[in-house]
C-alpha cells in the first residue's frame, strides 16, 4: 500500500514539476508601445500685414525736420516695398504689406511717450521707428527695449545713450552723433587755417553733446575757442550772441542748433554784418528749403550736418530722382535720407533672412550682419551704432545751388569752399 502512495506521489511530482517549471519561467517582456505621433506644430495666428508703428512730430517747432527727413524717407519706401508685394516671411509662406500707425507728439516729449506706449501695449505693433529728435530718441529707447521691440532710430543721435546701448539689445541708432561727426569738420578746420572759434548751442541734448564734442575736438587740434555760449528753446533773437562773435572777429562760426535757430542765426549774420569765414549750423542747412528762403547766392559756402547726394553713385542719383518726384524741390532735404533709406532695408533683410517676425531672431542678424543696400554696404559696429564705413556723408556745404559732401574726405563729392564768400549786399 506505501508503495502505491509512494508512486503515486512521483507520477504526481513528475507530471507537476513541467507545469512549475512552465510557471517560473518568465513571461516575455510586452512589446513596446509605439510612440505617438509629434503634434503638428501649431499654424501661427493669421497675419496680414506687419505693423509699423512711431510716434512723430507732425506738428510743432520739430515738425520741419520729421516733415522732411525720416517721413518721406518711410513713405518712399514702404510704397516701393508694398508695390512689390511686402516682405516675404517664411513662417507666414507669403508676403505681407507694410502698414503704417503713427500718431502726432506736436513735438512733446511727454505726448510722445504715451504714444509709444500705445503703439506697443494697444496696437501691437511689430516694430518701432524713432521720433524726431536727439532728446525723444533717448527717452524712447529704453520704452522699446522694455517691451523687447526693435526701434530703428530717426532723427538722432547721442553721445550719451551709446552708454546705454549694451544694456538695450533693441535700439538701433542710424544717424552719427558727435563724436563721429565732428572730429573730421574740426580737422578740416585746422588744415584751412582756422585759429579762432566761436561756438553757440541749444539748451538740448543735441546742442549739449554738440557743442563739448567741438570744443574738446578743437583743443586737441590747436584752435582757440573765444566764445562759448547756450540759448533757450524757442529763442527769436540770436543777435546779442552773434555780434559778440561778430566783435571777436572769429574765424569759425559754429551753431549747434535746429532748423529754426540756424535759419534765424543767416538772417540776423546778414542783418549785422557778421561774415566769419567758416559758418555751420548742425541741422537744417541741408534742406533743400533754404535756398527759397534766402536765395542760393545767400547761403553760397553755407555748412551744414549730413550729408549725402546723388554724385555719390548711381543709385543714389535714381534715389534723388525720386525723392524730388515725391516732394518737390522745397521738400527735398540732403541730411538722413539716405541712412533711413539703407536701414530700413537692411531691416528688410533681417527679416526676411530671420523668416519669422520672432523679435530675438530679427535682432541678432540685424546687430552681426552685413546687409547691401542702395547706399551700399550698411552694418551696425559692435557698439551697436552705424559704422562709419556704412555711412554716406557727415558734413556738407552749399556751392551754386548744390549741397556737396564735404567730410569725410573719402566720402566727399567737392572740395571745401574756404573762406565762406561774404554775404550779399541786401
Amino acid at each position: 500500500m506505501k508503495k502505491k502512495v509512494l508512486f503515486g506521489l512521483i507520477v504526481l511530482t513528475l507530471i507537476a514539476l513541467p507545469l512549475f517549471a512552465a510557471c517560473a519561467k518568465p513571461a516575455p517582456a510586452p512589446a513596446p508601445a509605439p510612440a505617438p505621433a509629434p503634434a503638428p506644430k501649431p499654424a501661427p495666428p493669421a497675419k496680414e500685414n506687419i505693423l509699423y508703428g512711431a510716434s512723430r512730430s507732425f506738428s510743432g517747432p520739430l515738425a520741419i525736420v520729421g516733415q522732411n527727413s525720416f517721413d518721406p524717407a518711410f513713405k518712399m519706401w514702404m510704397e516701393e516695398t508694398n508695390a512689390a508685394g511686402g516682405i516675404y516671411v517664411k513662417e507666414y509662406g507669403k508676403k505681407l504689406p507694410i502698414k503704417y500707425i503713427a500718431y502726432d507728439d506736436k513735438s512733446d516729449r511727454g505726448t510722445m511717450v504715451r504714444n509709444i506706449e500705445k503703439l506697443l501695449t494697444e496696437d501691437k505693433i511689430d516694430f518701432l521707428m524713432g521720433p524726431v529728435g536727439t532728446g525723444s530718441f533717448f527717452a524712447a529707447a529704453p520704452i522699446a527695449n522694455k517691451y523687447e521691440r526693435i526701434i530703428l532710430c530717426a532723427e538722432g543721435g547721442s553721445i550719451t545713450l551709446k552708454e546705454f546701448l549694451p544694456s538695450m539689445p533693441y535700439v538701433f541708432p542710424t544717424i552719427q552723433d558727435a563724436s563721429k561727426q565732428l572730429p573730421p569738420l574740426v580737422e578740416l578746420m585746422a588744415e584751412k587755417g582756422v585759429k579762432t572759434v566761436a561756438v553757440i548751442y541749444f539748451e538740448d541734448l543735441h546742442g549739449v553733446e554738440n557743442a563739448s564734442t567741438t570744443v574738446t575736438e578743437c583743443r586737441k587740434g590747436g584752435l582757440d575757442i573765444v566764445m562759448y555760449k547756450s540759448f533757450p528753446w524757442g529763442t527769436k533773437d540770436l543777435a546779442p550772441l552773434l555780434r559778440e562773435a561778430k566783435e571777436k572777429n572769429v574765424d569759425a562760426f559754429l551753431s549747434m542748433s535746429y532748423p529754426d535757430e540756424s535759419f534765424l542765426a543767416i538772417k540776423q549774420s546778414m542783418e549785422i554784418g557778421f561774415n566769419p569765414k567758416l559758418f555751420f549750423c548742425t541741422v537744417g542747412i541741408y534742406l533743400n528749403v533754404i535756398k527759397s528762403i534766402f536765395g542760393a547766392n545767400v547761403i553760397e559756402g553755407v555748412m551744414g550736418g549730413g550729408a549725402w547726394n546723388g554724385k555719390q553713385s548711381p543709385k543714389a542719383a535714381e534715389l534723388e530722382a525720386k525723392r524730388l518726384a515725391l516732394t518737390g524741390p522745397d521738400g527735398m532735404e540732403y541730411w538722413g535720407f539716405a541712412v533711413y533709406w539703407a536701414s530700413l532695408q537692411a531691416l528688410q533683410q533681417a527679416i526676411e533672412k530671420a523668416g519669422t517676425l520672432d523679435q530675438k531672431k530679427v535682432r541678432d542678424i540685424l546687430a552681426t550682419e552685413k546687409f547691401e543696400t542702395d547706399f551700399g554696404t550698411w552694418w551696425w559696429a559692435e557698439d551697436q551704432v552705424p559704422a562709419l564705413g556704412a555711412y554716406v556723408g557727415l558734413d556738407g556745404q552749399w556751392q551754386n545751388g548744390y549741397f556737396e559732401v564735404i567730410c569725410p574726405k573719402e566720402k566727399a563729392t567737392a572740395e571745401i569752399i574756404y573762406p565762406k564768400p561774404a554775404w550779399p549786399a541786401p
